[in-house]
C-alpha cells in the first residue's frame, strides 16, 4: 500500500528565551490537527519519547554475517598495530607535553557546531541516497512515521517496530500540560528523525518546555527548518500494516491484568541484562494465583521474581507463558521515574501488553512474541483471536453512530447505549481495531476512535483471514481429535491427530505455538506444503490440542474465552 506524507519543514526542538520548543511537523495531507501547551514534567516526556523511539527502531530479526573479510581484516590490523603502536604513544605524548600549557583556541565551539552540520548534512544526503536507490533498506532504517492522536482528555503517539513485531503507544494525558492553545482533535502522522530524537536528549526540567503540533508551519524557526512541504511516498508493506493492525485487534479484547511492581520491573531488566539465554524456552511463565503474590519466573534458569506487595486480582490460578522479553529492556530507561507497571494477557504465547505508569504518562508496549513473523500465513496462534463469526452491517452502523457522537466509549457504555450483547459489540470492535479505526486505551478502559492512516483501511487492504485458517475454526469438537501429544528434548510439541477422518495430521509446535513443521495428506499441502501456511488440518490439530474452539464458533464462546 503505497501512502503519501507531506510536512510544512520538519520537527525540532528550538531554543527560546522561556527555554525549550518542540515543533512537531504533522502530515498537511490530513485532516487539521494542532495542540500547543507548555510541559509541566519535561523529563517524563523525554524519558518516554525516548523509551517510544527504542520500540521504533528496534529490529531483532537474524541476520547471518559472513566473518571471512573480518577475521583477514584483524590479521592485518593486528600486524600494523604491532608496527606502529610504541612509535604512535611517544609522538602523541611529545604532542601532549608541548601543548600542556596552552589555553582552547578560539572558535573551537564554531568549528565543532561546522563539524556537526557537516556530519548532519552528509547523512541527510545519505539518506536521500538509500530512498532512491534502495527503498527496502531505507525503510529499515527510517521506519514509518509515528501516530500522534489529540483527544478531548489525552495525547498519544503511536509505533511499530522495523521487524514488525513490536507496538508502543505513549499516552499523556492533558492535565500535564498547562496554557492550552490552538486546540483540534484528531490523528495524524507526525514528521520524526534521528536528529529530532538527539533534540529530545537537550530537555531539562530546569528550563520551561513548550510542546506545539503546528500544521501552518513553526512559531520558532531554527535552521533545520526548510521552506514548503517535504513530499514523501511510502510503499507500506502488507505484513507491516496486517501485523499494526493485528496487535491492535488483539489489543481490544478482555485481557488478565497483573500488577508489577516498580521493583519487580528492576528484577527483570536487570536479571536479563546480566545474563544470556543459550538454550530453550526463553520464556516469560507468570504464575498467577487469586489473593497470593504474583510471581514471574525466567526461562529456562527458572529465576524467580515473587511480587509481595502486589497480588493477583484475577478469578482463578493459571500459568501463563509468553515470548518477547528482550524487548523490555527499553523500560529500563524509565526506572528513575516509574511508579509501576500493569501486565495484560491474552494467554499462552499470545500477545502481552505492558504498561509503564509515570504520574501523568503512561507507556504501552506490546510484543507478539517474535522477532519474524508471516503475519498472512495463519501459522501463528494469533490468528485465532479473530472472532468466529464477522459482526453484522447494523452492529458496525449502530458503532459508527455511537463514534460520531463521542469519540471515547467503554464497553459497557456501547452495550447500553446499543441494545446489542457484548460479545456482539466486542466482535464489533475487533474489526474496528483490525482496520485501523479504534484504538483501545488499556491504562483507562476505553476505547477511541482513531484512524491510523490518512484513508480508510479495508479487508482488501490489510489482508483477509486466510481461506484454511477461517475453515479451521470449523473443525471442532468430534471432528478433530488429539491422537498423540509429546514434547522433545528442544521444547517443541509433536502432536498427532484425526481431522475427519485423517489419521495423518501430523504438527510440530515451537514454544510460540507457532507452527513449524507438520503432515497432511490433504491436496493443500500436497502441493504447496507449509511455503503458503499450514493446511486447515494441521491448524485444527493446534487448535484442539491449545483449547482452542472446542465449543463451537460462536461469538458467546469465543468472548468468554477470553473473559474466563
Amino acid at each position: 500500500m503505497q501512502v503519501a506524507f507531506a510536512y510544512r519543514g520538519r520537527s525540532g526542538v528550538a531554543q527560546t528565551n522561556a527555554g525549550l520548543a518542540v515543533a512537531l511537523a504533522p502530515n498537511v495531507r490530513r485532516d487539521r490537527v494542532s495542540f500547543v501547551g507548555t510541559l509541566k514534567q519535561p523529563l517524563r516526556f523525554r524519558e518516554a519519547m525516548s523509551a517510544l523511539h527504542d520500540v521504533v527502531i528496534s529490529d531483532l530479526r537474524f541476520k547471518p554475517k559472513d566473518k571471512t573479510g573480518y577475521e583477514e581484516w584483524k590479521k592485518q590490523e593486528a600486524a600494523r598495530e604491532a608496527a606502529v603502536r610504541s612509535e604512535a604513544v611517544k609522538l602523541k605524548r611529545s604532542e601532549l607535553e608541548k601543548e600542556k600549557n596552552r589555553p582552547m583556541p578560539p572558535g573551537l565551539e564554531r568549528r565543532y557546531q561546522k563539524c556537526r552540520q557537516r556530519y548532519w548534512d552528509a547523512r541527510t544526503k545519505y539518506g536521500n541516497m538509500l530512498y532512491r536507490e534502495d527503498p527496502d533498506l531505507w525503510r529499515l532504517l527510517m521506519p514509518c512515521d509515528p501516530v500522534i492522536t489529540v483527544s478531548p482528555d489525552v495525547l498519544f503517539f503511536e509505533c511499530f517496530s522495523a521487524d514488525e513485531s513490536s507496538y508502543g503507544c505513549l499516552n499523556v494525558e492533558r492535565e500535564a500540560f498547562e496554557a492550552e492553545t490552538d486546540v483540534a482533535l484528531g490523528t495524524t502522522n507526525v514528521d520524526y528523525s534521528w536528529r529530532l530524537y538527539e533534540h529530545f536528549q537537550t530537555i531539562r526540567s530546569y528550563r520551561e518546555t513548550r510542546f506545539a503540533i503546528d500544521p501552518t508551519g513553526f512559531e520558532v524557526q531554527t535552521t533545520a527548518t526548510e521552506a514548503g512541504y517535504r513530499e514523501e511516498k511510502i510503499e507500506l508493506p502488507q505484513s507491516w500494516l496486517r501485523g499494526f493492525s493485528a496487535l491492535q485487534s488483539a489489543m481490544s479484547l478482555p485481557m488478565r491484568r497483573v500488577p508489577v511492581s516498580r521493583e519487580g520491573v528492576y528484577a527483570l531488566v536487570a536479571f536479563l541484562k546480566r545474563h544470556r539465554a543459550k538454550t530453550s524456552p526463553r520464556a516469560v511463565r507468570f504464575e498467577l494465583t487469586p489473593g497470593r503474590p504474583v510471581k514471574i519466573v525466567l526461562e529456562p534458569w527458572n529465576k524467580e521474581i515473587v511480587l509481595y506487595d502486589t497480588p493477583y486480582p484475577g478469578p482463578r490460578a493459571e500459568i501463563i507463558r509468553t515470548w518477547g522479553r528482550d524487548r523490555l529492556r527499553v523500560l529500563g530507561r524509565l526506572l528513575p521515574l516509574l511508579d509501576g507497571c500493569d501486565v495484560y494477557l491474552l494467554g499462552t504465547g499470545l500477545p502481552a501488553f505492558w504498561v509503564a505508569s509515570m504520574g501523568e504518562m503512561k507507556l504501552t508496549l506490546g510484543l507478539s512474541g517474535w522477532t519474524a513473523n508471516d503475519w498472512t500465513s495463519g501459522g501463528s496462534a494469533i490468528d485465532q483471536l479473530a472472532p468466529p463469526v464477522a459482526p453484522s452491517n447494523e452492529v458496525m452502523r449502530a458503532l459508527a453512530d455511537a463514534f460520531k457522537l463521542t469519540p471515547t466509549w467503554t464497553l459497557g457504555a456501547l452495550v447500553s447505549t446499543t441494545r446489542s450483547p457484548a460479545p456482539v459489540i466486542s466482535a464489533g470492535l475487533n474489526k474496528l481495531a483490525l482496520l485501523g479505526q479504534v484504538i483501545h486505551d488499556l491504562p483507562h478502559g476505553v476505547y477511541r476512535w482513531r484512524q491510523v492512516m490518512p484513508v480508510t483501511l479495508s479487508v482488501e487492504v490489510i489482508g483477509p483471514d486466510n481461506e484454511e485458517t477461517v475453515a479451521a475454526r470449523e473443525l471442532v469438537g468430534w471432528k478433530c481429535r488429539i491422537t498423540a501429544d509429546a514434547t522433545d528434548e528442544k521444547g517443541r510439541r509433536k502432536l498427532v491427530g484425526n481431522v475427519e477422518g485423517r489419521s495423518s495430521a501430523e504438527v510440530t509446535l515451537d514454544p510460540d505455538d507457532r507452527i513449524v513443521a507438520g503432515k497432511c495428506s490433504c491436496s493443500y499441502f500436497y502441493t504447496g506444503g507449509l511455503r503458503k501456511g499450514p493446511c486447515r488440518h494441521l491448524q485444527a490439530v493446534r487448535n484442539k490440542a491449545l483449547g482452542f474452539g472446542d465449543q463451537g464458533g460462536t461469538l458467546e464462546n469465543w468472548f468468554k474465552r477470553f473473559t474466563n
